[in-house]
């Protein structure tokens, strides 16, 4: 005899089977017990979750001889033919290679006769969303007005892209991603009848790479088992088939690339794809692995919801506390970006390179994320005592000491009371002056104010007060001796004091070639020098 499936073989034959769905096979078996059956159901969610098995299970319980609690009894002759596949009563269609009118005007033509034995026809539409406008335009008046002896169920993966007067006119079930721990539960009872021996891990790590598929489950698992046959079927059997990687491996490239090594990164990753790991099951576990780190940052109690082992558990602890949320949440992301891209993608190891070097190198970026992991990084140098110093020659890291970085603050402790003492020595009357400026130059003739706007103010070497000017034009027009007359009265009216003024040019100054560099009064006196029309 050949072969069957796993999946195939252990398909549930009973409500009482079926596992993760509990909220729709009670209220079902409700309804057949109470004898209230709807003429048309929505079966929705993910592969592998049991829509089609719930939907044949329903439609045997409905024409059972003997029900049991709203299951059928499995030995009647209706039951027997309809799980044979050789009831005229119950109609499988699939939508996807049967989605055109004519499809759905012979249905509307055969709901006119009634079953030949039993109480109901019972039609299953597989993959629903795939029938065209035509088609639901077809179906929606047998929908609306059935037989009494007709039940449509509906199963369909995307429940959005059927017309709403389709849904409306359907009893909606939702069938929900089974848990990783009913699924474990699920293989390790099908092993048990099966007599083979695999380890606890390894049924965890396959419910999990399940993604909330029994379905899927069990043909990983098949696949598993034939590649070792007759032998137990280990955790590390599992990842060499799934191409997986081990959670040590995830904790090594984290280390690289917290401490930004590119070429350790790669290394690392040149180990894994040389040892036949899939890029793309790489990208989803290391994802998981950071969204387990990010887990145990917000709580210490997550123990159920990582579903890991003990010493992985007090592993994952110990790397939480390496990387801040905010860079995990950005590692997730750009391997969230990349999970979408590297499935269809032709050069995948190329794309999970460039996403571990964007790990690596924040800087290369410029959203909000990677500018606060530009920010952590610089904030851990600085407690190393590591400055950035540009240079010709290309070095642009220093370190020193932790001993010259005091110096360093010591240092500029030293300047600051320099500037301090300078600040005390500003004569009282440049000190009025400045504080004043504002006044004085809106005492002065209009033709003075627009080339005084950007001049700076400074203290010349002999207590006075020096003038520099923005350009040649401005000295040409301003710096003359009537203009410094001007200047001096104004600040005598304001100040009452007479000041010395001289005037420099800014460029001149700037190049080194004045004869005269005075202190900058604007930075040493604590206020805006800003004149306004």
């Amino acid at each position: 005899m050949s072969y069957t499936a796993l999946y195939r073989k252990f398909r549930p034959q009973e409500f009482e089977d079926v596992k993760g769905q509990e909220h729709i096979v009670t209220t079902l078996q409700n309804q057949i017990k109470a004898d209230r059956v709807g003429h048309a159901y929505l079966f929705c969610g993910t592969r592998g979750t049991g829509k089609t098995t719930v939907a044949k299970i329903f439609a045997r319980a409905v024409n059972c001889e003997n029900p049991s609690d709203g299951s059928p009894c499995g030995d009647c002759p209706s039951c027997r033919a309809i799980a044979a596949g050789n009831s005229m009563n119950v109609i499988e269609i699939d939508a996807a290679s049967n989605n055109g009118v004519d499809n759905i005007r012979e249905i509307r033509e055969e709901v006119a006769y009634s079953p030949a034995e039993g109480r109901y026809k019972v039609y299953i539409i597989d993959e629903v969303h795939m029938l065209s406008i035509g088609a639901f335009n077809a179906l929606l008046k047998t929908l609306e007005e059935p037989p009494s002896y007709v039940i449509f169920i509906l199963a369909t993966t995307e429940a959005h892209k059927i017309p709403i007067t389709i849904l409306s006119r359907c009893q909606r079930y939702d069938f929900r991603r089974i848990t990783i721990g009913t699924i474990a539960g699920r293989l390790e009872e099908l092993m048990e009848k099966e007599q083979v021996e695999v380890e606890e891990k390894a049924i965890r790590y396959i419910a999990r790479a399940a993604d909330g598929s029994m379905r899927d489950a069990l043909s990983l698992l098949d696949q598993c088992i034939a590649f070792y046959l007759g032998e137990k079927l280990t955790y590390d059997h599992v990842l060499e088939v799934l191409g997986a990687v081990d959670t040590e491996m995830f904790s090594r490239m984290l280390r690289r690339i917290l401490a930004q090594d590119v070429p350790g990164a790669m290394q690392l990753l040149e180990e894994l794809i040389v040892q036949g790991r899939e890029p793309g099951q790489f990208v989803m576990d290391f994802t998981w692995y950071l969204r387990n780190l990010l887990l145990l940052q917000g709580s210490e109690h997550m123990e159920d919801v990582l579903d890991v082992s003990t010493e992985n558990l007090l592993l994952l602890k110990e790397e939480a506390q390496m990387a801040d949320p905010e860079q995990l949440m950005r590692y997730i992301r750009i391997f969230s970006d990349l999970s979408n891209q590297v499935r269809y993608a032709v050069q995948k190891r190329i794309l999970v390179e460039i996403a571990l070097i964007k790990l690596c190198r924040p800087q290369m970026e410029r959203d909000y994320d990677s500018l606060a992991g530009r920010i952590t990084l610089l904030e851990e140098k600085l407690d190393k005592g590591i400055f950035v110093k540009p240079s010709t020659d290309g070095a642009q890291e220093k370190a020193l000491p932790q001993g010259t970085a005091q110096e360093g603050n010591a240092f500029g402790e030293g300047q600051r009371e320099q500037a301090a003492q300078r600040e005390k020595a500003i004569p009282e009357d440049v000190r009025k002056v400045v504080q004043n400026w504002r006044s004085i130059v809106q005492d002065l003739p209009g033709g003075l104010k627009p080339y005084l706007k950007t001049a700076r103010l400074e203290l010349s070497k002999e207590g006075g007060l020096l003038i520099f000017l923005a350009d040649h034009g401005a000295g040409g027009f301003a710096a003359t001796e009537s203009h410094r007359q001007d200047i001096v009265e104004a600040i005598a009216n304001r100040t009452g004091k007479e000041v010395e003024v001289a005037f420099r040019l800014q460029d001149l100054q700037e190049t080194g070639s004045s004869a005269e560099q005075g202190l900058d009064l604007q930075k040493l006196i604590n206020m805006p020098i800003m004149v306004e029309e």
